[in-house]
């Protein structure tokens, strides 16, 4: 009797222990499977700093066939131009190749954050929405004065007049910031033209608008800025209707992986991570579609 009960409970942990590493597995292969016809969530939460990870996750879904539509969920004051024009540009060439994009914004979806959503076929924007904010900014801060009082004086060798128009240790000459206006009106431009370009609208129309300022959701849908009042949930019900998908879709999205303190510190891209947390200190200026400071 003794032996029959150890069988029995050898047999019970033997089934658990497999039925576990099963469980993994399935996890670790196919992590995000699931039955009936899909609509992929993709989240932007923040400033945009990088794209690579974002353009990643639109490639991932773009090459699922059993994805038939994304909805691109932004919470972003905006960011760096670059990282803004390349989310931009994946999702133009995804709606080129016939899958649905709908942007669906939440509290703020401003500057970088608008323009990125200007990439998709449908932008949902809630009442209450901070958006807009059609414009370019860059910063840098000026510590001559500082530095004068504690005696410390930079020299520079410079092989331009140029070469260092925003450097902190002096003031800006004329010459350098009729330079830099110049500069922060071409990206300007760019921003305005894309605009126009993807809301169908009149160039002198949206730079009547297109001077910094932010609007509610509801303010940009009278201004033709957006296309849709609603939620996140009416976003992915506009996503399944793209897609000719009947009743509730399927939602499927990455497994988010909260990095551990050694794999912030010791891996390769370390550095990277820990700039995320500290942008007010990049060794550079940054030109920037933001909203804010």
């Amino acid at each position: 009797m003794k032996n029959k009960s150890t069988v029995i409970l050898l047999s019970l942990f033997g089934f658990c222990f497999v039925s576990l590493l099963i469980v993994m597995l399935y996890n670790l292969v196919w992590p995000d499977v699931s039955f009936g016809r899909k609509v992929a969530l993709i989240e932007l939460d923040g400033e945009i700093f990088d794209s690579r990870d974002i353009v990643r996750q639109f490639k991932k879904f773009r090459d699922d066939a059993s994805v038939e539509a994304i909805v691109f969920r932004i919470e972003s004051p905006g960011g760096g131009i670059t990282p803004s024009q390349e989310i931009y540009d994946i999702i133009k060439k995804i709606r080129a190749g016939g899958k649905p994009v709908i942007a669906s914004m939440g509290s703020v979806a401003a500057s970088g954050g608008y323009y990125v959503a200007c990439a998709a076929d449908t932008i949902v924007a809630n009442p209450g929405t901070i958006t807009g904010s059609i414009g370019v900014i860059i910063q840098y801060p000026n510590v001559d004065k500082l530095l004068e009082k504690v005696g410390v004086k930079f020299t520079t060798i410079k092989s331009g007049q140029f070469k260092d128009a925003l450097s902190p240790y002096r003031d800006m000459t004329k010459n350098e910031a009729d330079y830099m206006q110049n500069f922060v009106m071409n990206a300007y431009e760019q921003f305005v033209q894309m605009v126009v370009l993807e809301r169908q609208l009149d160039t002198a129309y949206v730079r009547q608008y297109a001077d910094g300022r932010v609007f509610t959701g509801q303010q940009a849908k009278d201004l033709q800025l957006v296309d849709v009042l609603g939620t996140y949930d009416d976003a992915i019900l506009i996503a399944a209707q793209r897609a000719g998908i009947e009743g509730e879709p399927q939602v499927v999205r990455e497994k988010k992986h909260k990095p551990s303190l050694f794999e912030m510190f010791f891996d390769e891209d370390a550095g990277a991570k820990i700039g995320s947390f500290l942008p007010e200190f990049k060794s550079y200026p940054v030109i920037s579609y933001k909203y804010g400071f």
